[in-house]
């Protein structure tokens, strides 16, 4: 008989209590090796094989395959171990321990979603004494909340093999089977400094930037036009011009501008394709402004997530949730786990709305719900 693990709710404040912050900028940005060495140590104790796989390049990250049983198949339980940076003094309480009140569990990544964690394990210690068909496997990655270069590597690896993954981001237990995808762009056009009181001494940047943004909103409307999915809340592709730079004084023609965009594709849309459609745009605008423009990605794309409506994953999440499989504005790991050949789709505890701010909880009335959900999963999927 495999050994025992702490409850869950201790699992849970112990995985808060380690702080695993992702960001792009280096002065937040920390390790999650603590928090997968804790994981790998109680799925061990459970009889789980487990491997931890450094991120190449960065130090203190890691990913965690932890798999029982064996065989072709099998279903993906899935979470990232990473949360967004958080300002102490903003919580009423700890962010870095589980708090419980209001029947809420709160605490840093309570529902986004290290709280997934031990929901998880919790569900397969039903399975630890029977014969598994096929495998069942824990995933943990590194760095979703930035980079998601902890998935990359997986679909570079291809490792692990399995059929089935459910990723429990936050949907109120509802399946989701379609996200957009996500795009960060930057767009700088340099023209030349020189004083103001003569503008023939310069080619202002910033006046070649406003033409270049109204483009930009040009292309918005036009793939607005081309494009529309119903399913989502968002029927349409957007493109939101999020934050701009340039110049250093108001008597100076300013030399350089930049501006920095996200776009959002819907399913069916390609990143690649829309990324030669702004360039090509940019190259006659630079020709006639006698400027310099330039287009770069500030982050690597990640391509819009669709699950087909008729593959087994999302027909057996329907039945056992009671819940048509729908969509989300937000992006997840999905379509890189995708790339591993895995029918996927999103599905967990609590809310998204809660993710990402002060006191994010997860509903405790949710918390079994879960773990009879996926247990119904594994039934289905692994024996």
């Amino acid at each position: 008989m495999p050994q025992t693990v702490p409850p869950l709710l201790t699992m849970m404040n112990e995985l808060l209590s380690e702080i695993s912050v992702s960001s792009t900028s280096a002065q937040w940005d920390t390790g999650n090796r603590r928090v997968i060495d804790k994981l790998a140590g109680w799925l061990t104790t459970l009889g789980f094989r487990c491997e931890v796989l450094p991120l190449a390049g960065k130090r203190d990250k890691a990913n965690l395959i932890a798999t029982l049983g064996s065989g072709p198949g099998g279903l993906v339980l899935s979470g990232h171990t990473d949360t967004v940076p958080f300002n102490e003094s903003l919580w009423q309480s700890n962010p870095l321990a589980l708090s419980e009140r209001d029947h809420r569990l709160y605490g840093l990544g309570a529902t986004d979603m290290k709280g997934f964690f031990p929901i998880a394990i919790e569900a397969a210690k039903a399975f630890l004494d029977q014969p598994l068909q096929q495998p069942l496997i824990i995933l943990a990655t590194a760095d979703e909340e930035s980079s998601m270069d902890g998935a990359r590597a997986l679909a570079a690896q291809g490792a692990p093999r399995a059929r089935y993954a459910i990723i429990g981001e936050p949907t109120d237990l509802k399946p989701i089977r379609m996200h957009k995808g996500m795009m960060m762009e930057a767009i700088t056009v340099e023209g030349r400094a020189g004083h103001s009181s003569n503008p023939l001494l310069g080619n202002n940047a910033l006046e070649a930037m406003q033409i270049v943004m109204t483009d930009l909103l040009t292309f918005r409307s036009e793939l607005q036009q081309r494009y529309n999915n119903s399913a989502f809340e968002v029927a349409v592709p957007t493109l939101n011009l999020g934050c701009i730079h340039g110049g250093d004084n108001p008597n100076r023609i300013c030399g350089q501008c930049e501006l920095h965009f996200d776009l959002r594709a819907l399913p069916g849309m390609d990143n690649a394709d829309l990324q030669r459609e702004i360039g090509n745009r940019l190259k006659p605008l630079a020709q006639r402004l006698q400027v310099n423009i330039s287009l770069r990605s500030l982050i690597n794309t990640l391509a819009p997530f669709e699950q087909s409506e008729d593959s087994e994953l999302v027909k057996v999440a329907q039945q056992l949730t009671g819940h048509s499989a729908g969509s989300v504005a937000y992006a997840t790991e999905g379509p890189l786990l995708q790339q591993l050949g895995w029918e996927t789709i999103v599905m967990g505890p609590g809310s998204i709305d809660q993710a990402h701010q002060p006191d994010e909880y997860m509903p405790l009335d949710q918390v079994q719900p879960a773990i009879d959900l996926l247990q119904q999963f594994i039934r289905h999927f692994c024996l």
